[in-house]
């Protein structure tokens, strides 16, 4: 068998393995990108890549020195169309955002089977290696680390008996809370009057005594207490 077939066996391989690393660990942490999509991408752009590492067993002319191809071309359009798939993992959820770390996976993961690609492969090792430990180590890093938490909330009153303004900051202070900024509504029609804001504490477990509270307070229609995430 031709050796250079060998060789493009083995970097797909490469590539299939390295991807499915990365990939297994999105779909651990529960990602919508996960095991399969890392392991295609991985493996789809070593592939393309490929195309210019033997461009000469396509383009016969290389051999006789009429025609130049540019491989950097091929990178540039794989990390263009990358972008799209990453963009399709993000997601905004009321006020917060989404998937900004699978996309990065994602695009470090095309970068990585570009380097397979060519057979770089002491760089794509160090860059696997790298990805890994961001993924995980820096997880368990940043869970550790100070931050604020911030929620939606909403509470709606019955139109004719709402709480005053001063009593429900006071209440939301109390359990740990301040208000980064707040809104009114007001529905004649279907009678309630609701505050809505933005509330961050130190504690995300100060949620939970204040959605308590709220469960318990005489003249609260509807309350939503929804964590935006960090």
């Amino acid at each position: 068998m031709d050796p250079v077939y060998g060789a493009i066996t083995l970097r797909l391989l490469a590539a299939l393995g390295v991807g499915a690393l990365i990939g297994f660990e999105r779909s651990y942490r529960g990602r919508p990108a996960g095991f399969r999509t890392h392991a295609l991408v991985c493996l789809s752009t070593a592939l393309l890549m490929l195309v210019t590492v033997y461009e000469s067993r396509w383009v016969p002319e290389l051999d006789a020195g009429r025609l130049a191809l540019d491989p950097t071309r091929m990178a540039q359009g794989i990390m263009t169309g990358i972008g799209f798939l990453g963009a399709g993992v993000i997601m905004k959820e009321g006020l917060s955002v989404r998937g900004l770390t699978t996309a990065a996976s994602i695009w470090m993961t095309a970068a990585i089977g570009i380097l397979i690609g060519i057979g770089f492969y002491f760089p794509a090792a160090v860059a696997t290696a790298l990805t890994i430990a961001v993924l995980s180590l820096f997880h368990w890093i940043e869970a550790r680390l100070p931050a604020q938490f911030y929620a939606q909330f909403a509470v709606r009153f019955a139109q004719d008996a709402p709480m005053a303004e001063e009593a429900l900051r006071e209440l939301v202070s109390a359990h740990g809370f301040s208000i980064a900024n707040l809104n009114y509504r007001f529905d004649a029609e279907a009678g309630f009057y609701e505050y809505q804001m933005v509330i961050r504490s130190t504690a995300a477990a100060n949620a939970g005594r204040l959605a308590m509270t709220l469960s318990k307070l005489e003249g609260v229609l509807e309350f939503r207490l929804s964590p935006t995430g960090r």
